[in-house]
């Protein structure tokens, strides 16, 4: 296939001749993490991905920042503390992303339900002060009656409704986290190129080498490397596999679903979180977005393709059914949905997603237990080992689920640091733990120093802006942009997705460039993609950089083929590569809008 692209030209003629620091594999959001702060400690940096940036498990999330709120129902204190810190630490360095929320808990008097209206109280007024949530906040929990409940939500359900608990959280753009962390690594000396598969790891005299495939080139090469760090999320067996460690298989991949409608089909205000009501300790998640609404997710043992994951017919019952139960008059069809998409989860251990490995009977009296020893703690009348006491005695001394099915897992052997498991809230500390690793690896066995940056203080790209006043600075942007003719709605939508890139945009819309049947503006935003965020194919531009494909799939049939033209003439395409590229992208579109099943079931 003769593909052109001369960032990725250069970055693969350096990843031959430099000897690297850390060679990391696996771009995902745990991958990226690690490489932002490996080359802003002053590492030469390689990170490789088999696949577009993020292509795997890090664009297929719920997009959330999630606090984790069902876990203090069952005494996970540490997990939620541990999670809405690291929200918070995520927000301030990429500020333009994370972007707080309501989340809304409808409460159902029903068998196994995870909360009622006296332990959500309960609950919340623990999370309020786990994420530092003022009493004045905007975000402070609420706790409202059924009748309340149907008022805000006339469309839920309410047979046995009880109450509608509301609380902070926060949604986010997964892919677009991912990018950022990857570009401000490259900004600060990494070098990157996706579709570089490694395919052996062996020993280089005191060195690493791993022998890689670039896909697109059919080209074998070698990259030389002190360490090698796989963070190959759900592939993280595989490629332990390569480099003939001795570890055990470490990974239980889950497959998760999500199904996208137009938000008039479900018109919800705000984030919903919810039991699945199949009695299977599953909650389901509700999201607006623009003008459409996801749901999802399953959570189910996966064994087929990691790189490919569908969405199936089963996956799609059970998300319809569970919608349809919540919303009785919003008669969710398969016809409805204008997209989807299936992630891998990396779990470890035995627990599932929701860390149900040891069902516990947690009642409310033991909840306000809790709540009072911690209530005593913020107030500084004990110190935390009596919280740990108090957390060991109502859990009945048990090992937290949690802990193995949200955990993630740092290993060492033979020169390679394989990280495992996680969620991507956690990763920027998972990254910070890893540079431990590293920092000690380097000393122990090549004398070198290394200086790590403090992560909690450093931006990504596009987070290069006072985190305290993100609305202030996001009009700042949008400003700039309606000042070169881009109409306010638009200029304020690009200003959030590139925070203090939009600068650089700009520079783009000011030249003034309109590709065949584009817009300047999408034009511009086309050639930064390409030129900034290694676009290389056309599913990367609509799916990963921009979510047309998910989010604005009216948009499609208008900008797909002047699209693909114009990264032709950009990427200087052969007509077989042009054709090849066009095919790829109208197959994954298509699986994504799930035009198979429906026209399966319209048999």
């Amino acid at each position: 296939m003769q593909f052109n692209s001369k960032q990725r030209t250069q970055a693969v003629k350096t990843l031959k001749e430099t000897v690297f620091d850390v060679v990391i594999i696996g771009g995902g959001i745990t991958g990226a993490g690690i490489a932002l702060q490996a080359a802003a400690s002053g590492l030469k940096t390689a990170l490789i991905d088999m696949q577009d940036f993020s292509e795997g498990t890090s664009s297929r999330s719920t997009k959330l920042v999630h606090g984790g709120i069902r876990y203090l129902k069952t005494f996970d204190v540490d997990v939620v503390a541990d999670t809405v810190g690291e929200r918070a630490r995520v927000q301030k360095i990429a500020p333009h992303i994370p972007r707080p929320s309501h989340m809304m808990m409808p409460l159902y008097d029903e068998p196994e339900a995870t909360f009622t209206p006296m332990s959500a109280e309960i609950a919340m007024e623990i999370y309020d002060k786990l994420a530092a949530v003022s009493k004045d906040s905007p975000y402070v929990h609420k706790l409202l009656s059924a009748e309340e409940a149907i008022d805000y939500l006339p469309m839920l359900d309410q047979t046995g409704l009880v109450g509608l608990a509301i609380y902070l959280d926060f949604q986010n753009n997964d892919a677009r986290l991912t990018i950022e962390n990857i570009k401000q690594a490259v900004t600060d000396g990494a070098v990157v190129a996706s579709h570089i598969k490694a395919t052996k790891i062996v020993d280089a005299g005191a060195f690493k080498q791993v022998q890689v495939n670039d896909v697109f080139r059919d080209e074998t090469f070698d990259i030389t490397g002190k360490l090698v760090i796989n963070a190959a999320g759900p592939w993280h067996d595989r490629v332990t596999e390569i480099a003939d460690e001795q570890t055990t298989d470490a990974m239980r991949p889950t497959k998760g679903v999500h199904l996208v409608v137009k938000k008039d089909r479900l018109p919800v205000p705000n984030t919903l979180y919810f039991d699945s009501g199949f009695h299977d300790g599953r909650m389901l998640f509700v999201i607006p977005r623009t003008d459409k609404t996801y749901f999802g997710t399953t959570d189910t043992d996966y064994t087929g393709d990691y790189a490919h994951p569908k969405v199936e017919q089963p996956d799609v019952d059970y998300l319809l059914t569970a919608i349809n139960r919540r919303f009785p008059k919003a008669k969710i069809t398969l016809e409805d949905v204008q997209a989807s998409w299936a992630g891998i989860r990396p779990l470890i251990g035995n627990g599932d997603y929701n860390g149900n490995t040891t069902k516990k009977d947690v009642s409310d009296d033991t909840l306000h237990a809790l709540d009072t020893t911690i209530n005593q703690y913020f107030d500084h009348e004990v110190d935390r080992k009596k919280v740990n006491q108090a957390l060991q005695d109502l859990s009945g001394g048990a090992k937290s689920a949690s802990s193995v099915s949200r955990g993630y897992k740092i290993e060492v052997e033979n020169g390679i640091i394989n990280v495992s498991g996680g969620k991507l809230t956690d990763y920027r500390l998972m990254a910070s733990d890893t540079m431990k690793f590293v920092e000690k690896a380097l000393s122990d066995e090549f004398s070198q120093a290394v200086t790590l940056i403090d992560s909690t203080n450093y931006p990504v790209s596009g987070g290069h802006f006072n985190p305290n006043q993100v609305d202030a600075e996001i009009n700042r942007y949008a400003e700039q942009l309606e000042s070169l003719g881009i109409l306010e709605s638009e200029a304020l939508e690009l200003a959030n997705l590139y925070g203090s890139n939009t600068p650089e945009l700009a520079k783009y819309i000011a030249i003034g460039v309109s590709a065949p049947h584009l817009s300047i503006t999408e034009t511009s935003t086309l050639h930064y993609a390409i030129e900034h965020e290694f676009v290389l194919r056309p599913i990367d531009f609509f799916l990963r950089r921009t979510n047309y494909l998910l989010f604005k799939s009216e948009d499609l049939q208008r900008l797909e083929e002047p699209v693909i033209e114009e990264m032709a003439k950009c990427l200087t395409w052969s007509a077989e590569t042009k054709a090849i590229m066009r095919a790829e992208y109208v197959r994954l579109r298509d699986e994504t809008q799930l035009k198979t099943l429906k026209k399966e079931a319209g048999r």
